[in-house]
């Protein structure tokens, strides 16, 4: 993979394909293929056909999917496993048809068994049930990568999969309805803090514990997959370390600046217990993530003001 190589970013404007956009842009790559949704709908088997047949991208990173937190999948469990079936079984099957060099499928750290053994390694995949809340979206992970180790043993077509833990930084979905844990958080807090709510209820009992990436560090994991790992298993990338539910609130509660109560309504699901995985094959590789956890969250807090229009208030910055 040369700075010149035709590169196809499947989802460049959500989150995670986003951040791979900036980080080839840093490397200098200079050959960067996108579509918007309406410009190519990935769910239809033509238009994704039509696409390859035009464009001829050398090197796919499928970062296209619907995603959200438990509300999400809690409401829309069908949209969840239509969408995210349709748009991974047609991208993957014409980057083979259409001679891709090498493709690059994210999956998911929710895609393990509900109570796998802890520290989460690859080989548990499969291995027991999954978590109620969004088995639809794992199944229909699971189905992404199982079709990437199948077309590599039939074909021969070179396909990784990488399985990030829970994610944030700028570009995150913020929609109350959809939005994973920390921006969901964030708003919360932001809009009390403007509101001057004396206290913020937050879902569960505050006890699951959960590890969370930046997603300019999976960018980064991303392409040093592409360039360096070539396995048919899929590799976990994360941080190794994990942090409660509890603490996490209070943590983003601290960088937003709201300074009245946390409640917690255990009358709501928790979802999995603990969800950490072991990142022992790609730091073996010799990669390791770079930003810290809490200036993590300040550069995302930053970033939400901003594009979100709202009064700021006082903005932490990062430490370093």
């Amino acid at each position: 993979m040369d700075k010149a190589s035709r590169v196809y970013v499947a989802g460049h404007r959500g989150l995670v394909g986003s951040a791979i956009m900036r980080r080839l842009g840093g490397e200098g790559f200079v050959n960067l293929i996108v579509r918007t949704r309406t410009e190519l709908d990935l769910t239809s088997q033509a238009a994704v056909e039509a696409f390859f047949r035009e464009e001829r991208p050398e090197y796919v990173f499928l970062a296209a999917a619907e995603v959200g937190g438990i509300l999400a999948n809690q409401t829309f469990p069908g949209d969840f496993i239509r969408e995210n079936l349709l748009i991974q079984t047609n991208v993957i099957d014409q980057a083979y048809r259409y001679g891709v060099k090498k493709l690059l499928f994210l999956g998911s750290s929710c895609i393990y068994p509900r109570l796998a053994p802890q520290p989460l390694r690859e080989e548990y995949l499969l291995t027991g049930p999954l978590e109620p809340t969004n088995q639809p979206y794992a199944v229909a992970k699971i189905a992404g990568i199982e079709m990437c180790r199948a077309y590599r043993r039939q074909y021969g077509f070179q396909a990784i999969c990488a399985m990030p833990t829970n994610l944030f930084g700028p570009g995150d979905n913020f929609d109350p309805t959809t939005a994973h844990v920390i921006p969901a958080l964030m708003r919360r807090f932001h809009e009390a803090k403007v509101s001057g709510a004396s206290h913020v209820p937050i879902w569960g009992t505050g006890s699951p514990r959960r590890e969370f990436l930046h997603v300019d560090d999976l960018a980064d994991a991303c392409l040093f997959l592409m360039q360096q790992y070539d396995d048919p298993e899929p590799i976990n990338v994360g941080t190794g370390v994990d942090i409660t539910i509890r603490d996490l609130a209070a943590l983003v509660a601290r960088v937003v600046g709201f300074a009245g109560d946390i409640t917690f309504d255990a009358s709501k699901p928790d979802g999995t217990p603990r969800k950490l995985l072991d990142v022992s094959r790609i730091t073996a590789m010799g990669w390791r993530p770079r930003i810290v956890l809490e200036d993590g969250l300040a550069q995302t807090y930053a970033w939400y003001v901003v594009h979100a229009g709202v009064d700021s208030g006082s903005v932490r910055a990062p430490s370093r």
